[in-house]
């Protein structure tokens, strides 16, 4: 099991600490740095003490300190002269990273130690994942040493940067590969049925349980739970999810004894828990309990390097062979901004498959890149409009975008981008006169005949 906690470049600023530094300064002596973790450390003037201060104002057994998720317990043992923090004599307290602690004229400051580090894989691939940038091989190092643990691992990452293709690369990496891997989207559950979908519940527990639900944890017991966009788990919510991570037994809705489940949890959200916790939107315990192992996925555009072998993996997913890849497509693919990442990346390669006829080789695909609309994907939604109107903003975008990929794709062909739309002529066709893609003939009602 790793207990001191991994973490990627990415996050090994923000993840939770697992270990701390205490830095004791005593007059006219060098300083001494002790680590704390999960065993108290006592200070005094005894012996029998973990650090040994020589100064006639401390006590034989003077302070306590401990790490735990929530930071340092600082605990006085009864001193003669105190134990001083912030200018004012403590009893216990828990402080965080920075904070320095006095001893009579001895200061302590305790530090975060950093995440440990791994040198990057040698490996260009981690099941499904797929790379060479070096950031991709920081990551395939960390879940290579994760993977055969049983460790909780927090994914962060954007939209369509593959999160759980990555949760599906532990779970096969694992010991625990044959048993079952359970997905829940915690983004797609209300809020009153979140606890039902998690723990299960007896019937008749509510009005409409009509039957026994066994919950995700019990259906994953022996496997892997992947709880996707955990950042949207209401506060009660989290409290519940910490409590059944801790004891390993879930309590179902209306049963009278909790049940026993032996699973494996990955996380995953594209929200920076670090951020919410410190808003108080995120519990920090349930934080630190889940980023035993922490990492972030980068987004596509991080990593144009890595486009020739993810292209390559979606062909050999497809049975086909892409020959170079190579060539004005690749150049263009270079220049693109890939704000849906490697999903956005799979769906371009699955129209050009569909709308390039026989033609499946990379270099002869025909590409529907439209680089100047995706920069400003994002700039879309106008908080200043009322809903109703940025609404309404944001689906003619989308609308625009559509037709314009799908009809360009299709050569200008409007039966061959109808059918693969799954419209009519007429509407498409409205469509496109409607955004001026095409010019509007003069007569007022144009005739449904063949396209040529």
């Amino acid at each position: 099991m790793i207990l001191t906690g991994l973490a990627t470049s990415a996050t090994k600023g923000r993840t939770a600490p697992r270990s701390y530094s205490l830095h004791v300064q005593v007059p006219g002596q060098p300083s001494r740095q002790v680590v704390l973790g999960a065993r108290p450390v006592v200070l005094g003037a005894h012996s029998s003490c973990d650090v040994v201060l020589e100064d006639p104002q401390i006590s034989r057994r003077h302070a306590e300190l401990l790490a735990g998720p929530e930071g340092i317990r600082v605990k006085d043992l009864g001193s003669t002269n105190g134990t001083w923090w912030q200018g004012s004599r403590l009893t216990e307290v828990v402080v965080s990273s920075g904070a320095v602690i006095q001893l009579g004229a001895v200061s302590a400051r305790i530090s975060a130690n950093d995440a440990p580090s791994v040198p990057p894989s040698d490996r260009d691939h981690f099941g499904m994942m797929a790379g060479k940038s070096l950031g991709m091989r920081e990551l395939f190092a960390v879940l290579e040493l994760a993977s055969p643990t049983d460790a909780t691992v927090l994914i962060e990452g954007e939209s369509g940067t593959g999160k759980e293709v990555t949760a599906r690369a532990i779970h096969d990496a694992s010991l625990r590969a044959a048993g079952p891997f359970v997905v829940v989207d915690c983004s797609a559950i209300s809020e009153s049925l979140i606890e039902s979908h998690l723990f299960g519940h007896v019937r008749g527990a509510f009005t409409g349980a009509e039957r026994e639900r066994k919950g995700a944890f019990v259906e994953a017991t022996g496997g892997t739970l992947f709880l996707d966009e955990l950042g949207e788990l209401p506060l009660a919510a989290q409290a519940k999810l910490l409590r059944a991570l801790e004891a390993r037994t879930v309590q179902p809705v209306g049963a009278d004894r909790p049940v026993a489940v032996d699973v494996r949890l990955v996380a995953a959200t594209h929200r920076d828990l670090a951020r919410m916790v410190a808003a108080k939107e995120f519990r920090f315990d349930l934080f630190y309990r889940l980023a035993v192992v922490h990492v972030a996925l980068p987004a596509l555009r991080q990593r144009l390097e890595d486009l020739p072998n993810l292209i390559a993996v979606f062909y050999r997913a497809r049975g086909l062979a892409p020959g170079p890849i190579d060539g004005p497509n690749l150049e263009r693919m270079h220049q693109h901004s890939w704000p849906g990442n490697v999903r956005e990346l799979r769906n371009v390669l699955e129209r050009a498959w569909a709308l390039s006829g026989t033609a499946t080789a990379f270099r002869e695909l025909r590409l529907w890149l439209d680089a100047s609309i995706s920069g400003q994907f994002s700039e879309v939604v106008d908080s200043s409009l009322t809903f109703k109107e940025a609404k309404e903003r944001w689906n003619d975008h989308f609308e625009r975008r559509y037709v314009s990929m799908v009809f360009s794709a299709a050569g200008n062909n409007v039966t061959r981008a109808a059918e693969h739309a799954g419209l009519s002529r007429r509407h498409l066709r409205e469509l496109l006169y409607k955004h001026a893609l095409i010019e509007r003939p003069a007569e007022s009602v144009e005739p449904d005949e063949p396209d040529a």
